[in-house]
């Protein structure tokens, strides 16, 4: 009976996964497999070279194609009586609303990012529709389930902001090599290749730019007569040589500091071996004009260069962008998948860390920094989508008692590599499934409205179309059905600081803030503040309010302990039945604060450990986001003998 309960609740149900990538992939042939026979599948995403070592249902003659397209073709060629509908497509769009989710019986995403993530997590709130979440980062992967008044939402935990770096430190005082990535990337890059327009921290002038302000910028331009590989050591001696000569001049920066030196192309590379070297490559070859490293005869990626080498990709990186990319030059950004912008973001890094003392990385690790890359690992992504089917599985037949939140393992502790712990109750004061108002303390008299719609509406509350206000004064709003007159009302309101607005805000003002496709609102009280820590407090403002609640106290039961359990928890020492876990956000290899919430202890009776202390060792993890799957718990130092818990969203 049991059994036919079983079959009945998989091949009845109608499934949405959302993503079709890492997890994606391995989730739709389990569900295909487990006899599961209405899957519909969102991504927007087309398939690329970087993806086929572990998407596996895509091939070399799929790059280009819709990921859902492909990976439905793919899975219906070994099972072929089962309904599977592509959606190629944002999540994000309008045509999928509330109703559209409504029409399933569970959730189950695979996606890279927090935004779309919290987008769905809303979407399935007001659809009233339970959510599998899941993330892995190489061998550490997480499943947690949501359900509506029964356990906490994906937005209970608020969810770290990206790691930011103050401008001073990257532009004057690094001290990682993380901050010349940063550096080489969003400043110097950008300087170069991207829009001219820009506001850009990289106006140190040089004496003779400085003469005119109509000149000012005249150092970074090239000039048509002008020879480019002069060019290219006039930007060297520029960023490397001059701007840290002028950054020296400041004493009082330097006197608890290691001072940097300055570096000129001149004493590193005479002109004989740039020469000689450009005489050498062999115009015709196709990789050689696409790659510095190619023309210069460097072949492996997970070398470190030396300053010479360095100089060297840097000089010959920018001759080929002005000699064959010349048309992208001021539209360019940043793209990791780019191997010329790679090189160049590498070799500028180095350089710069050389002057700084830092220890300098190969042109491997720079990309991941830039990318933000943690490799993944498909033997995770599988495990992950068989946990994801088995919570799908439980939550279908309404088995509330055995979900559970599953992590894995790097290290095996105690014969264990899967962790499940009992869901947490909603968090009370959560703003999103609980509707708690927040707190804004914001300087009223010098923020405008739009610093408040782009820095929390859209970053921190993760909102895509707003609606924003004051008691019964529409203050903005986005939609397609506005009238020319609103729009360019609401335009305007976006360029006013918030107190002289039509309606003023100001300290002791109570905002409404909704979302109507999300069918989420949000009150926020605002409070003035005068002065903001620019290092600490970068955006100027700060959003609080967002507290974790004590869930009740509740008596431990007994689990199987490997992840899908039929027992309500999970069992403990005898006379030792509660422990305190702390739950703490991380990111990038941060930690915020975190309060301690109750847990039962786990499978073998032994409490978990995650130390805090997250640091750049090859012992302990840096969680980055990447291009498939992030934003994980983070389990480090795992130890049968210790009694804390981080968690990551």
């Amino acid at each position: 009976m049991a059994s036919l309960q079983h079959s009945q609740a998989i091949k009845g149900a109608k499934v949405l996964m959302v993503g079709a990538g890492g997890i994606g992939c391995e989730l739709l042939k389990t569900l295909a497999l487990s006899d599961f026979q209405d899957i519909h599948i969102i991504d927007m995403d087309t398939i690329e070279v970087s993806n086929l070592n572990r998407q596996f249902l895509f091939r070399q003659s799929h790059v280009g194609q819709s990921k859902a397209k492909v990976a439905r073709d793919a899975v219906l060629r070994f099972r072929p009586h089962i309904s599977i509908t592509p959606y190629h497509a944002n999540v994000k769009d309008s045509n999928f609303n509330v109703d559209f989710f409504k029409q399933f019986n569970v959730i189950l995403n695979g996606l890279d990012n927090l935004d779309a993530r919290r987008h769905v997590n809303r979407l399935c709130l007001a659809a009233e529709v339970p959510l599998v979440e899941s993330g892995t980062t190489g061998f550490l992967g997480q499943v947690t389930v949501h359900v509506k008044g029964k356990t906490e939402c994906y937005e209970c935990q608020p969810k770290p902001a990206p790691k930011t770096y103050p401008v001073c430190t990257i532009t004057s005082t690094p001290s990682k090599f993380v901050h010349c990535v940063v550096w080489a990337k969003d400043l110097l890059f950008a300087k170069l290749f991207g829009d001219k327009n820009q506001d850009n921290d990289l106006n140190v002038r040089s004496n003779d730019a400085a003469r005119s302000s109509k000149n000012a910028d005249d150092v970074f331009e090239w000039g048509e007569n002008e020879d480019i590989e002069q060019y290219g050591r006039r930007i060297y001696d520029h960023v490397f040589g001059y701007n840290i000569e002028q950054a020296l001049s400041n004493e009082e920066t330097w006197k608890n500091r290691n001072k940097p030196r300055p570096i000129y192309c001149r004493d590193v590379l005479p002109d004989i071996m740039t020469q000689r070297n450009g005489n050498n490559v062999d115009k015709t070859d196709d990789l050689s004009s696409a790659s510095a490293m190619a023309s210069l005869g460097l072949k492996n990626p997970q070398d470190i260069w030396c300053l010479m080498e360095n100089t060297k990709v840097f000089i010959e990186a920018l001759k080929l962008f002005f000699t064959n990319r010349r048309k992208e030059i001021g539209n360019l950004s940043f793209d990791k998948d780019d191997l010329l912008a790679v090189e160049f973001v590498t070799a500028a890094a180095n350089i710069r860390a050389a002057s700084f003392n830092i220890p300098l990385q190969s042109l491997f690790e720079a990309k991941g920094i830039a990318g933000n890359i943690v490799h993944a690992v498909a033997t995770t992504n599988a495990i992950v989508a068989g946990l994801i089917v088995i919570e799908a599985i439980k939550v279908l037949k309404k088995d509330t008692e055995s979900y559970r939140m599953t992590y894995c393992l790097e290290h095996p502790s105690k014969k264990m590599l899967l962790m499940p712990v009992e869901p947490f109750e909603p968090n009370k004061s959560c703003c999103v499934c609980s509707e708690t108002p927040l707190s804004l303390e914001i300087n009223t008299h010098r923020s405008k409205l739009r610093d408040f719609v782009e820095k929390i509406v859209k970053a921190k509350l993760g909102m895509n179309s707003p609606l924003i206000m004051h008691a019964t004064a529409l203050l903005y709003e986005v939609g397609d059905d506005l009238e020319e007159d609103e729009i360019a009302n609401y335009n305007a309101n976006l360029e006013k600081v918030l107190s002289e607005l039509p309606s003023p805000v100001t300290g002791g003002t109570m905002l409404t803030v909704e979302d109507l496709q999300q069918e989420f609102t949000c009150n926020i009280h605002i409070k003035h503040r005068e002065e903001f820590d620019e290092e600490k407090e970068p955006d100027g403002m700060v959003l609080s309010g967002w507290t974790q609640a004590l869930p009740e106290k509740k008596d431990a039961k007994t689990s199987n302990g490997n992840g899908a359990s039929t027992s309500k928890s999970l069992p403990t020492k005898p006379g030792n039945t509660k422990i305190d876990t702390e739950v703490k956000e991380i990111s990038d290899g941060t930690v915020s604060p975190g309060t301690k919430r109750k847990l039962s202890e786990f499978s073998d009776g032994s409490p978990v450990d995650h130390s805090s202390d997250v640091d750049e060792t090859r012992n302990n993890k840096k969680i980055q986001k990447h291009d498939d799957e992030d934003e994980l718990v983070m389990l480090d130092h795992w130890d049968g003998d210790m009694s804390k818990k981080q968690r990551l969203p």
